[in-house]
């Protein structure tokens, strides 16, 4: 897609959407890292509604990396793959206690070597709490931004890579942000709302 084209796509969706930020919610950036890590394969709507009473009973880090898997698993049971996910959070902790004094670091690097932290999710807490300009793909965005033609991609890290170079930098994060949304409220996986889409004009799936 050309520069300009790509432009008018993200002014269309920011005028679309111009609440688009990020959905799961947290006070902290410890808070914002366990959910982003609880999110995998899982709605923020389904993270939104066992978070407050995980965070009630562990606060932080340090109370976090003493607790009981199934104690954390019972807490977070209706959301997918909870076995796993207490055990990497509660891992996480533990690490963030021995390693960083508790606190989440602020290096990407760091971030990737925590239990359950992958691109995504470190992308995902660089950008929103940190304040950097990052592109974390997650399946809305992968999916929207190779149907509509922003990349041609055939997974997540060449998508991310794709958008790196086709998007202006100063508009990675919200461009994360907007294509979520759109994937979201119109660019459904299996039926897109191509009638009712605001860059219906611009997109190769729909042109």
């Amino acid at each position: 897609m050309r520069k300009d084209k790509v432009i008018k796509v993200l002014d269309a969706l920011r005028a679309e959407y111009p609440d688009a930020e990020c959905a799961l919610v947290h006070r902290n950036a410890f808070e914002l890292l366990i959910s982003v890590v609880l999110s995998a394969q899982t709605t923020d709507v389904s993270v939104n509604k066992v978070t407050p009473a995980l965070f009630k009973k562990y606060p932080n880090a340090k109370k976090l990396s003493k607790a009981n898997p199934e104690d954390v698993a019972e807490i977070i049971k209706t959301i997918g793959m909870y076995k796993t996910k207490s055990r990497n959070i509660i891992g996480l902790a533990k690490k963030l206690v021995d390693e960083y004094e508790g606190e989440v670091p602020d290096n990407y690097d760091a971030l990737i070597t925590l239990p359950g932290v992958g691109r995504k999710t470190a992308n995902v807490v660089l950008s929103v709490w940190f304040g950097e300009q990052r592109i974390a793909v997650d399946t809305h965005v992968f999916r929207v931004a190779n149907r509509i033609g922003l990349v041609k991609a055939d997974d997540v890290l060449k998508t991310e890579e794709g958008l790196m170079k086709a998007l202006p930098k100063d508009r990675w994060s919200e461009a994360h942000h907007s294509l979520i949304f759109h994937g979201r409220r119109c660019c459904h996986a299996r039926k897109p709302n191509c009638e009712n889409c605001c860059i219906n004009d611009l997109c190769k799936h729909a042109i």
